[in-house]
């Protein structure tokens, strides 16, 4: 295998801080190392904070709310550090893509490919500073001037994972920011420095001492920041069962709360549709991030007499990808993110053979890559949706195949689950996938593919998660609602600010 490239530190602080505006020193010498997953070798080490560090970086976005300036400047004026954020971010696109490549093993082709769209987020929210509605002008019952106005809800803890973070953050922090608030970004351990990369990014851009603070975090930890008084929401992106308990901390003291959380996603193959077609997209869609993406489609539903046809189908296609090096162009699948993910992985694939489902492709680590956390894309057939492999998130590139009575029994199959983030309905008949769209219960529901799309709303059902986040209902989390009656309209009053 092709050697993973070293690489200048694409940071310039990775033992510290961004903290009110500087780089400050952590309050022990704890450091996390992170390890390229293709390599198992440490290529940086970065702070880890300690509950001292947490309210620091709680006070400051605090101080920055309450007393600074980023609240009380008008939506035009924060746009122009998010359009700002968005050139830096241009201009570190070489960093970024090998940052990411080389925290969590995605293809170092996608990470710039995916890369290249994340100043577009910042650029979207900052296009909502002149149309998006934040002050309605009403007329009240009972007379009288009225106006639903909706203002930042606070200083906001946003918790990201590790699989994709440099987007996660992203959709988080540049909603927030046009909407008034602050934030603490708590990064992910097993994938910090994208983190600290945006933190130079809005340093050179200007943005105000405290409006962002980004640290780094064990879970334990972690927890503060949801616990802390200082923290008016929640924004976190992760594991269902991490979401549940972020869930009842904030319950206990009734703050805001946005859970972008895990999936199940069910793909219906219809009748009309080729089997050879829908093969090579669920197997294309599959092995993107190493199938470490919580919208992955990985419960692909077919009527029972079509089932052999399908895992032969995507058996061959796996059969085509070439695992190793994400840094090699030749290259179509790079490793999982570590080595817990990869047991977790193989631990859920020896549980699925143990049920009964019938191991067609894959599940094993390549021949020849003896270093690194590599697994062949596997293909999983006759699976039970009862079973422990259909009911739980893998988070690798694994699909599971399972027999369907008739097309209706496809749509209780494909809503029989906990999970309700996005699913697709492969037919040709545009009709039909809407029929089929309106009847299953997930947040999105994709055609011949597996489709999202953050321009408009991307959040799930159940527990997939509470809220949206992308497009202008990505913004509304950040937005508290207030209602303003006043006998006269006020001289100064000048619209939508």
């Amino acid at each position: 295998m092709a050697v993973t490239r070293a690489y200048d530190l694409p940071v310039k602080s990775p033992d510290r801080f961004y903290i009110g505006g500087e780089w400050v020193a952590p309050s022990s010498g704890d450091l996390i190392g992170v390890v390229q997953p293709a390599t198992e070798d440490v290529w940086i080490r970065v702070a880890a904070a300690r509950k001292e560090d947490v309210s620091r970086a709680v006070a400051a976005a605090r101080q920055a709310f309450d007393r600074g300036p980023w609240p009380r400047m008008s939506h035009a004026q924060r746009a122009q550090y998010l359009r700002a954020i968005a050139a830096g971010l241009r201009e570190r696109a070489d960093d970024l893509s090998y940052i990411w490549s080389s925290e969590m093993g995605i293809l170092h082709v996608d990470a710039v490919t995916r890369g290249a769209r994340i100043p577009g987020i910042y650029d979207f929210y900052a296009g909502l500073a002149d149309s998006f509605e934040f002050v309605e002008r009403h007329e009240p019952a009972g007379g009288g001037y009225g106006w639903l106005v909706r203002e930042p809800v606070g200083v906001v803890g946003a918790i990201i994972p590790w699989n994709a973070a440099i987007v996660a953050m992203s959709w988080k922090i540049a909603p927030a920011l046009l909407a008034g608030c602050t934030v603490v970004l708590k990064s992910a351990p097993e994938a910090p420095v994208a983190a600290y990369l945006l933190a130079e990014v809005a340093e050179k851009a200007g943005l105000p001492p405290g409006v962002l603070n980004i640290i780094t975090a064990e879970r334990e930890v972690s927890e503060e920041l949801v616990r802390d008084p200082g923290i008016d929401k929640i924004s976190f992106t992760g594991s269902t069962a991490a979401g549940r308990r972020i869930a009842g901390i904030c319950a206990e003291r009734v703050a805001r709360v946005n859970l972008e959380l895990g999936g199940k996603s069910a793909a219906l193959i219809l009748d009309d549709y080729d089997i050879a077609v829908a093969a090579a997209s669920l197997a294309g869609s599959a092995t993107e991030l190493t199938g470490q993406v919580c919208s992955a489609l990985t419960r692909v539903i077919v009527s029972k007499h079509r089932h052999d046809e399908l895992v032969e189908a995507l058996s061959a296609e796996f059969a085509k990808v070439r695992v190793g090096d994400p840094f090699d162009a030749n290259i179509d699948m790079g490793p999982v993110a570590m080595k817990r993910q990869l047991d977790k992985i193989c631990g859920l694939l020896d549980k699925g053979r143990d049920e009964g489902a019938q191991l067609a492709a894959g599940g094993h680590r390549p021949a020849g890559l003896d270093v690194g956390w590599f697994i062949e894309p596997t293909v999983l057939g006759n699976v039970d949706n009862h079973s422990t492999i259909a009911r739980n998130e893998i988070f690798g590139p694994v699909l599971t195949v399972i027999p369907a009575e008739n097309e209706q029994d496809q749509i209780t199959i494909a809503n029989d689950s906990i999970y309700g983030l996005n699913s697709a309905v492969f037919t040709d008949d545009e009709n039909r996938a809407w029929e089929f769209a309106r009847q299953i219960r997930s947040g999105t529901v994709g055609h011949n593919a597996h489709r999202n799309s953050h321009a408009f709303a991307f959040g799930g059902f159940k527990q997939s998660g509470i809220g949206r986040e992308g497009g202008r209902e990505g913004l509304m989390p950040y937005l508290e609602t207030k209602a303003v009656i006043l006998d006269r309209e006020p001289p100064g009053y000048v619209g939508n600010t």
